[in-house]
Formats: structure tokens, sequence, C-alpha cells
């Protein structure tokens, strides 16, 4: 079996800098990341999310990504139409809420530049003009440089064709693509540790 090292410098992770420390052979994957320098992701939050700690069907994942939050493992985004939308939350969504806020960066902010993208996405006809909320938070997140937008929408949102279609219109725009995807893939909640590969 062979370890963390030998796999890492056989995939060219050396050139990376730094070298890889002893602890990391016993160190979960996004632990080995974050050792290697790489960025903590930034992830973009949208209602369902959030609302999704306190639902039976998406309690699992959406509270293992609120864990991978407060261990630092991913950086939360949370934006001004996000705190609008959970302003009739129960209690218990609003105090989730505010925490997110504590451990996120300043919240994005719905301006001109979200506005105008999230029109493109209207002229495309990506999602029917009465969910303009599902728009402004992919242009929100595309506009503030997300790594990834999470979402249990797969109606309008985490879906292979929206996603291409969203994308379509950034590039266009001239903004990089965002990937989309719901708690369940972004989470680390159940990967394999290095030990368990090999």
């Amino acid at each position: 079996m062979r370890g963390l090292r030998e796999c890492a410098k056989g995939a060219g992770v050396e050139r990376l800098g730094g070298g890889l420390d002893a602890e990391l052979a016993h160190a979960p994957v996004a632990d080995a990341m974050v050792a290697l320098s790489m960025p903590i992701p930034r992830v973009y939050l949208d209602t369902s999310v959030v609302g999704g700690c306190f639902d039976r069907e998406f309690a699992i994942w959406s509270l293992a990504l609120v864990e991978d939050f407060r261990a630092g493992r991913l950086r939360p985004l949370v934006s001004t139409l996000l705190a609008a939308e959970l302003e009739q939350a129960p209690a218990a969504v609003r105090a989730l809420h505010l925490e997110l806020i504590a451990l996120a960066e300043p919240a994005l902010t719905l301006g001109d530049e979200a506005f105008d993208l999230a029109d493109r996405y209207r002229a495309h006809r990506i999602v029917p003009e009465r969910y303009q909320n599902d728009m402004l938070h992919i242009a929100l997140a595309t506009v503030g440089l997300a790594d990834v937008v999470v979402s249990w929408n797969f109606r309008h949102i985490v879906r292979f064709d929206k996603i291409r279609q969203f994308n379509a219109v950034n590039l266009e725009a001239g903004y990089k693509p965002v990937a989309i995807h719901s708690p369940r893939e972004v989470s680390t909640y159940g990967t394999d540790s290095p030990s368990d590969i090999g």
C-alpha cells in the first residue's frame, strides 16, 4: 500500500510547493487540501440549503456543509437576497443564518452588475420570470466570484441543462463559469481519508 506522500508525488503534488507533512498520512482529504495551501473554496448558499438543515430529507448534507464552514474547510458566502428571503423563516433557521453570517465574508449585495446579469439570464429564458430570485442567486454568486453555488433547487438551479445555460450566459457576459452542486456533492462528510484509499 502506497502512502499519501508517494501518491501525491506520483501525481505531481510536490510542485505545489512546501512539501507534505507526515501528519497528512492520517488527515482527511479536505484537511490535506488545506495543508497543501489550496485556497479555501468560497461556497454561495441559497435559501434551500439553510432551510434544508431543518428538513428531514436534506438535513444530513446541509448540516454537514455547516460543519465544514465551522471547521474552516469551506467558506460560506451569504447575500442580502438570502437575508431577505429568510426574514419570515422560523426562529431556528434565522439563528443558523446569523451564525453563517458570522462565519462568512461580508454579505454580497444586490447591485447593478448582478441585476444586469440576471436580466441576461431572463432574456435567455433559463428560468421562468416569476422565479427571478433563482436567477439573482446565480448572478450574485457569479459576480461575487463564488467557487461554487450550493442549492437543493433541482428544478431551476442544480440541473445539467440549467447549469450549462447559466454558464453560457456568464461566458458571453465576460464572467467565469460557476460550479453549481447540491450540498451532498460539496460537503466533505463521508469522504474517504487517504488511509481508506489504495
